[in-house]
């Protein structure tokens, strides 16, 4: 797939707005997304904090009611604050003020989508970058109304080969514990991404992630380009990043972030699933697999049965459970931090709905 022409438009919409230019990264987690968020951070000129997930806080939006109530915005933006000082990875020397923020807001257009992009874009002006990013890849559900909040808003969009993908979600809480289940989100998230590449193509740059394992520097070269940045040769070292180091330490999901990646890991998948996990994720994901150049294993005869996703459904919720009770005696850092957020919006739900 080829990266889309750096139009002079983008550098225009940047130097009107006087502000960072937004980028969302998409479409799914488990991508290598931090892989690529720690080199960039390298570049003085791009910056990307640890992502929220604002998609986590969604389902408790209709608790806020009519948002063009004075009252019930302040109480987002407050939450949606909250929710910054609730996340597992802090954002250094950035604290903001809820009053500040919301009378900053107040006459714009509302939207938890704009108060979090207020946040990102502060944080972008503090380390007086020109491109800030949001890494919360399911945020591309939300790319119409971002991109009438930010009309020059620019995507990454990062593809993995399904069946390496689904072997790295079936080990992360995040997701569920059965390879149909992530392939089927896998197919979905990049059905959307397709959407919004359609829609604005000038303004999507696709990259494959086992592209930039074998070749860091020409991925990353082409991802500055596209975002207006130049290439530091510094971004191909990621040992030197605070933050790789901070965060390979707080979670077994995130070790590897401190070690240039193996180009041998892109073929691990073959021994953490099996071949029936393979020809299932190969069915759901056949023609994706094709246009994105990833030779298939099996027939990908696979048929979707509806009762047999549906006990995999109870499956992983057990798992699920199960995961967390192993986390927590495996690593109590990562899971009081987990859990932590996870309370907090357990919280806000309640407070909402009461």
């Amino acid at each position: 797939m080829h990266a889309p022409e750096v139009t002079q438009e983008h550098s225009t919409l940047t130097q009107t707005s006087g502000r960072p230019r937004p980028v969302l990264m998409i479409p799914l987690r488990r991508c290598g997304s931090h892989a690529l968020r720690l080199r960039l951070n390298q570049n003085p000129a791009f910056y990307s904090p640890y992502p929220l997930h604002i998609i986590d806080f969604m389902p408790l939006l209709p608790g806020y009611g009519d948002l063009s109530q004075d009252e019930n915005y302040f109480r987002l933006v407050v939450d949606v604050i909250g929710l910054q000082a609730a996340s597992m990875v802090k954002w250094k020397d950035m604290v903001f003020d809820p009053v500040e923020i919301f009378e900053a807001l107040r006459e714009q257009k509302r939207s938890v989508h704009r108060i979090l992009w207020e946040l990102l874009l502060r944080t972008g002006e503090q380390h007086q970058a020109s491109i800030v990013m949001d890494k919360s890849l399911d945020s591309v559900r939300y790319a119409d109304e971002l991109m009438d909040l930010f009309p020059d808003m620019l995507f990454l969009n990062v593809i993995r080969d399904p069946r390496a993908q689904v072997a790295s979600m079936n080990r992360a809480i995040i997701h569920d514990y059965d390879s149909r289940l992530n392939a089927l989100a896998w197919r979905e998230a990049h059905e959307m991404a397709q959407q919004v590449q359609q829609r604005w193509p000038d303004r999507v740059l696709s990259i494959r992630y086992e592209d930039f394992l074998s070749n860091q520097e020409a991925v990353l070269r082409r991802v500055c380009s596209f975002f207006g940045i130049p290439f530091l040769p510094a971004m191909l070292d990621v040992t030197h990043s605070a933050e790789a180091q901070q965060i390979s330490q707080l979670s077994a999901l995130w070790e590897s972030n401190c070690f240039p990646p193996l180009m041998a890991n892109k073929d691990k998948f073959k021994q953490q699933l099996s071949l029936a996990e393979i020809e299932a994720i190969e069915s759901i994901c056949a023609d994706w697999m094709q246009q994105y150049g990833y030779e298939r294993m099996t027939a990908a005869s696979c048929a979707l049965d509806p009762a047999q996703l549906a006990e995999a459904r109870e499956v992983s919720r057990v798992k699920r459970l199960q995961a967390w009770a192993q986390l927590k005696e495996a690593n109590f850092k990562d899971f009081i931090l987990r859990r932590f957020r996870a309370d907090y919006l357990a919280q806000l739900a309640t407070k909402n709905s009461a």
